[in-house]
This record gives C-alpha cells, structure tokens and sequence, in this order.
C-alpha cells in the first residue's frame, strides 16, 4: 500500500474510480435529499421490523452476554458470527461494554442493569492513569461518564477528571495537537471523540487548560485531516518540533487519498460535540460538510462500505455497520442544531431502519447485537473485516436512546 502523497499508480486509479462514483452518488444535495424523502415515503407504507422489538433484542443479547463475559475482561468483537474475544482493561475498546450496561438502564429504566454497569465500570479505575494512548477518552467517559449521570457518584467525577489530564500529557503545544499513537507524531481523525472527556472535566472542577487543549486539536484537525469535498484523511504526521505536517496517510481504509467511512462517521459526531460544547460554528459547519459527504456516497441500502471509495471490483466488499451505527448517533444531534437542513430526518430513519432490518444478529450465534461491523478490513484476521464490534454495539443502543428523544421531538416540531 502507498501510504505517501506522492502519485502512484493506485492513487491514479483511486482517481478514475472516484469519477465513476461521482456519477452513481454525487449529485446535489438537494436532489439526494429529496431522493431519500421519497424513498422514505414508499418505506412508510411497508410492515417494518419495529424499533421497540430492536430494542428489547440488543437488552436480550446484552443480558446473555453477562453470563459470558468475566467481571475484568471485557469485548471487542466477535469471532465471525461466534463469541465475544475478550480484553485486558487496558485496550481501547473497554469502556464501550460498560457503556452498553448503562445505557441498557438508561433504555430500559430496569435498575437489574446499575449493578452490573458498576461491577464492569469500576474494573476500569486504574486507567484514569493510563496515559499510552489517546482512547482514554473513550474509556473512561463512555464508562464512568455515563454512570456518573446516574449516580454523581464523587469518586467516578475524581476519575473523569484525572482521566482528563492523563489524555493532556500526550499534548503537544508545537502542534496542537494529542499524539494519537505512539512512535511517529501520529493524529487520526477518530481522536476528535476522544476531546469530549476534556471539555466535560473543564466545566466540572478541571483546569481551564483542558478546554484549551481541545479546542486547538480540533482547530488543527479541521486544518488537516478534511479536505475541500468534506472527506477527510485518516492519519495526519506531524513533525513534533516544528508542528508542521509530514505525510497524510491511512491505517485503516483503502489508499492514502480516500475517505474510511468509520473515520468519516468519527468526524462527524467529534464535530456535532465540539459544536455543543464550544456553540462555535466552525465546528457545526465542519460536520455538516462531513455529514453530507457521507450522506451523498451511502449505497442504496444506506450502509456503508468500509470505505467510501473502495473500487466495485475490489475483492474486500465489506460492510461497516460500526460506521452506520456512529454516523446515525451522531446525525441525531445534528439534526437538533440544523433543522432546516433539508432530508436529515429520512435519512435517520433509513438507517436505523437498514439496521435494524438488515443487521441484527437475530437468528445467528453471534454474541453481538449488530453484524458487518469492519473493525480493520486490510487486516489479516477475517474477524477483523466481518464481525459484530462493541463500538457499533455501542452506538446503536445510544442511536435508540436518541431515537425515543427525536420522535418526541418531531411531534412538538
């Protein structure tokens, strides 16, 4: 794989074929959207799986999954359509399974899921130190953020906040930026989620720093990592001591130039929070530009492939689900803040429908809720291509959560 700037014949070829999808997807946004409200007009009128009935599945799935997995260890995806493999607490993924226990409460009301969230959550107190990588944010804030909305519990705010300045150590003021992963200078896009747990700690006791912090990385990012179109580059390379940019690559979608769907959906929902939690517009208008982007190069069946602009005779043609999931969570909350934003409510609903419809684990011995998540699909391991994860697992349950708000909210629009 090239993972330069440099012209290559791949990236020749990404070109070519990007001019053929143009033709299949890109045409104005105005004609998509009205393209999507008539889809949804003929879907109204069809027997769909119901919302509820997705619900009470994920709680059932979640339920079994208790008795599978060890207080201590926690998911990361399937093997295929078999069990959970299982993590250290330590690994990036582990506050998403905690995250699941409490929003099932927060779904449900059913207090059964509080004791299991705080035995899992708390498995995790060590990591408020944990300052090797960038996902901290992750893991602690999906964890004991989410039950701290619950129980204010005063040693899960210590925590957070501690959590907060562990993830400040990997700042770089030359750049502007939280080193992602170790070794080269390295900032993916998928960092952008990871600023929430700064903003939450400097308006609840934290250094006013943090917020700082935040807002420079996601400057940076928007400076960066998207490009005109409103895709974005996966891995921008800095140089730490002068800040300036080395290389713009991929580790996880097909080339260099093209635009992974699970970094797009990243950007679009780390935008939507910056957005809430700054009220700064350059943030909103940064994912309303990815948004649309990712809107324009859906499918017909509005789940996307693991990368926008995967080749249609590449051999890899897998699904990301995880993508969908985010991008759908994330696309709630937007909504709210660009409601004259034309077809954003059908293309809700046609996603979470496509999930539920089309990618729920029903009927097969997968552990997780969601199938065709791509947690890496240029790795090795097949399970790594195709497989339930608990990050879209995640995200579908908190788009449920978000669903039952949004059709509250239509009624009153």
């Amino acid at each position: 794989m090239n993972n330069g700037l440099s012209p290559s014949p791949k990236k020749s070829r990404l070109c070519k074929m990007r001019e053929k999808r143009k033709n299949l997807y890109l045409i104005p946004f105005l004609v998509i959207f009205a393209n999507v409200s008539c889809r949804h007009a003929a879907l109204s009128k069809k027997n769909t799986t119901s919302f509820q009935k997705a619900e009470h599945y994920a709680l059932a799935q979640l339920r079994n999954s208790l008795e599978k997995i060890p207080v201590g260890r926690f998911p990361i995806r399937t093997k295929g359509l078999g069990a959970w493999e299982l993590t250290l607490p330590e690994v990036w993924t582990s506050g998403f399974y905690p995250g699941c226990l409490w929003l099932a409460y927060q779904l449900s009301g059913d207090p059964f899921w509080v004791t299991y969230a705080q035995k899992y959550t708390e498995q995790l107190n060590d990591q408020q130190f944990n300052t090797g990588h960038h996902d901290v944010g992750f893991m602690i804030l999906n964890s004991f953020g989410n039950g701290y909305k619950y129980n204010k519990n005063a040693d899960y705010k210590s925590i957070i906040l501690q959590a907060a300045n562990s993830l400040a150590t990997r700042y770089n003021k030359n750049v502007g930026c939280i080193q992602s992963w170790n070794g080269e200078f390295q900032v993916i896009i998928d960092n952008i989620m990871n600023l929430e747990i700064l903003f939450w700690a400097s308006k609840n006791g934290g250094d006013k720093r943090l917020y700082d912090i935040a807002v420079n990385h996601a400057k940076k990012t928007i400076e960066n990592h998207l490009r005109e179109d409103g895709s974005s580059f996966h891995v921008v390379v800095y140089d730490p001591a002068t800040g300036k940019v080395k290389e713009k690559r991929t580790a996880q979608g097909y080339s260099s130039g093209s635009t992974w769907a699970r970094g797009q959906a990243w950007g679009t929902y780390g935008f939507t929070m910056c957005f809430r939690e700054t009220q700064d517009k350059t943030y909103l208008n940064a994912a309303v530009k990815m948004a649309d982007y990712f809107i324009a190069h859906l499918p017909p069946d509005f789940i996307p492939f693991w990368d926008f602009n995967l080749p249609q005779d590449h051999p890899k043609q897998y699904k990301d689900s995880s993508a969908a999931a985010i991008f759908l969570s994330g696309l709630f909350e937007l909504r709210d803040y660009v409601k004259t934003r034309p077809g954003y409510d059908d293309v809700i609903e046609h996603i979470l429908e496509a999930l539920v419809r089309d990618y729920l684990s029903m009927g097969t011995e997968s552990s997780g809720i969601l199938l065709h998540g791509a947690y890496n699909a240029n790795s090795d391991n097949p399970y790594d291509r195709d497989a339930s994860t608990i990050w879209g697992d995640y995200y579908f349950l908190e788009a449920l959560e978000r669903h039952m708000d949004y059709s509250e909210s239509r009624k009153n629009e």
